[in-house]
């Protein structure tokens, strides 16, 4: 009797997977040492003898010992157990793409590792996506047949929040935050391709995307245990959910971002890539920027390390080569490394940045498009860098002093065409390089744009910008180093100005030089009568106001030193850039970069 009744439980189940499917349950955890190998084995022992299935447990970068059980769970059934690692914690939707891309399941079940929702609901999700036809059947606390323990406070947020996403984004859901769910691979795989938000709202993103293309989406009824958990109901997870929200209108119903978004297909073969590093010599951040090339999903690649001096590297897991240069710049030091690459692509990473693991993986699949030359993506600030170091990445992410230009710092759409991006991240087919010559040595900084402009302009080839192309780069702490790079950098944007206009002549490059220009003229109109007087100050003090707002933080001493460095970073960008455009030559640079890995002293270039 009880075997009969089994069947049936499972019949839903077996009849949506048929006779060669399989279910790939993906367990993003964190933090989870205590519970996760326990609650490994329930869902295997829950699934076995039933149907066909794996468990694809996802350690997102914890940093207590998850990964050393989950590594446990799968030793005792190796057989059901694949487990992935993501070295660094990018957020759960970043988890949960990894995992799917290590899946192998007809049908693809996301489900929270805390198990705080009963997994022996699977067989009702499977009843539901037969009963409905339904492609994604979702958890809802807010189904009749639901049993939870949920304070109430909580109930009120929900009930506010989806009230919201109805009207914004029309989603016939009543939740879409619970941690179980189950898709078709087809509907998954659609989303995943799309999908932006790495954390926070990436379910909502998720959902809105499959369901604007036409799959069909159900509620379920769970069973959850809140417990003791707190949960994440601060302010400022409330502000990033509400931000996400929005930005999933905007790229929705305003752009139709997501069924124009361009989506490129794996490679049929493997497509081998150079990575090249040019650096100073040894040091903790190339150390790091290493050890997250040895984390990297996609195999087939070689390391370039190009420093001053000969140095030892240590052992990795892939092909490293070491060139000594000698002190030159880095411009001089790349082109060492392409003469040397085996690759067809050529990867430019700094050393003071390091890649998620999905870098080169994520890049490489562009390349399969005839029209592509280079592929870049943002470089985040990593958030583990010292206090002022965080400030200074905070003001180049700033829409005031990047503007349009701020996907560079920080995860944004996908762009099919960009015409200049910076070399701390960038992809680029060797035979173009071969084509171009390289890179123009008699510049530094600004060589990258040269070098994308010989790409777009030269080549007619595309750049695409692709968020999920992420490293962290660490930043020039704020307030010395970071003005003086943003000098260099101002100082040569503003003579390619003149001198390259089709891709430095814009006029949010050209926007701080006139700031500065108006504090100067101002200050002498205002002398000259009380009304222009009023006027200046009036300006200044708006100036003030959208700064202040723009460095907003929820700590004030964040805020504050932000704020001070946004209006320093105008002033000497104002000043070094009008420098530049009025330049006729550029002077000698030092090949010194303010670098951890350098010795006091700077030693001029030839």
């Amino acid at each position: 009797m009880a075997t009969e009744n089994a069947k049936n439980l499972w019949r839903s189940a077996q009849a949506c997977l048929g006779a060669s499917g399989c279910l790939s349950v993906i367990m993003p955890a964190y933090g989870l040492e205590s519970v996760i190998e326990h609650n490994i084995a329930t869902v295997c022992e829950l699934l076995r003898g039933h149907i066909r299935f794996e468990i694809l447990p996802v350690d997102d970068g914890s940093r207590d010992r998850t990964a050393e059980a989950i590594r446990r769970a799968a030793a005792k059934a190796p057989e059901h157990v694949r487990p992935v690692f993501v070295k660094v914690n990018a957020g759960k939707g970043n988890a949960l793409k990894c995992g799917f891309a290590a899946s192998r399941g007809s049908h693809i079940l996301l489900l929270d590792a805390d198990l705080d929702l009963a997994p022996a609901r699977i067989t009702t999700f499977f009843d539901v996506m037969e009963e409905k036809r339904a492609a994604i059947v979702i958890g809802s606390k807010r189904h009749p047949d639901s049993v939870i323990d949920y304070p109430w406070h909580r109930r009120l947020a929900n009930s506010i929040y989806y009230s919201l996403v109805r009207l914004l984004v029309g989603l016939p859901v009543s939740d879409t935050q619970s941690g179980m769910k189950l898709f078709t691979r087809e509907a998954l795989g659609w989303a995943f391709d799309r999908m932006l938000v790495k954390a926070f709202a990436f379910d909502l993103e998720i959902l809105s995307i499959a369901h604007a293309k036409g799959f069909t989406v159900a509620e379920a009824p769970i069973e959850m245990h809140f417990g003791e958990k707190i949960g994440c109901l601060s302010w400022h997870n409330v502000k990033q959910v509400m931000n996400d929200t929005l930005a999933i209108f905007y790229r929705l119903k305003i752009l139709r971002y997501y069924s124009s978004v361009e989506v490129a297909p794996a490679p049929d073969k493997p497509i081998f890539i150079s990575v090249v590093i040019a650096c100073p010599g040894p040091s903790p951040y190339l150390t790091e920027c290493l050890n997250a090339l040895a984390q990297q999903t996609y195999p087939h690649f070689e390391v370039l390390v190009l420093p001053d001096a000969p140095c030892e590297m240590g052992a990795y897991p892939f092909a490293l080569h070491v060139q000594p240069t000698g002190k030159t710049r880095p411009a001089e030091k790349r082109n060492g490394g392409i003469r040397l690459a085996r690759g067809e692509v050529v990867a430019f990473i700094d050393d003071d940045a390091y890649p998620v693991p999905g870098w080169l993986e994520n890049a490489v699949k562009y390349f399969t498009l005839p029209d592509v030359g280079g592929v870049g993506g943002p470089g985040v600030t990593p958030p583990g860098d010292p206090f002022m170091g965080q400030a200074g990445g905070r003001v180049y992410a700033n829409l005031l002093v990047s503007g349009n230009f701020r996907y560079r710092y920080i995860g944004d759409r996908v762009r099919s065409a960009v015409d200049d991006f910076p070399s701390c991240n960038l992809f680029v087919r060797a035979d173009l390089l071969e084509a171009i010559n390289g890179y123009r040595t008699d510049f530094w900084p600004g060589e990258d744009t040269i070098l994308c402009a010989d790409i777009v302009l030269g080549q007619k080839k595309r750049i695409v910008y692709d968020p999920w192309v992420q490293v962290y780069h660490h930043r020039r702490p704020l307030f010395g180093p970071h003005l003086r790079q943003i000098g260099r950098y101002a100082l040569h944007r503003g003579h390619f100005a003149k001198r390259f206009p089709a891709t430095s002549l814009r006029v949010s490059y050209l926007i701080p030089s006139l700031f500065v220009a108006g504090l100067v003229v101002g200050a002498a109109l205002a002398c000259l009568h009380p009304w222009l007087r009023l006027a200046y100050f009036a300006a200044l003090a708006l100036y003030g106001l959208l700064t202040l707002v723009s460095a907003a933080s929820p700590s004030p001493s964040f805020w504050a030193v932000t704020w001070l460095g946004v209006i320093a970073t105008h002033l000497v960008y104002g000043f070094r850039f009008a420098q530049g455009l009025l330049t006729r030559r550029m002077p000698c640079e030092v090949a010194a970069f303010d670098h951890p890995a350098e010795k006091k002293g700077k030693t001029p270039c030839d």
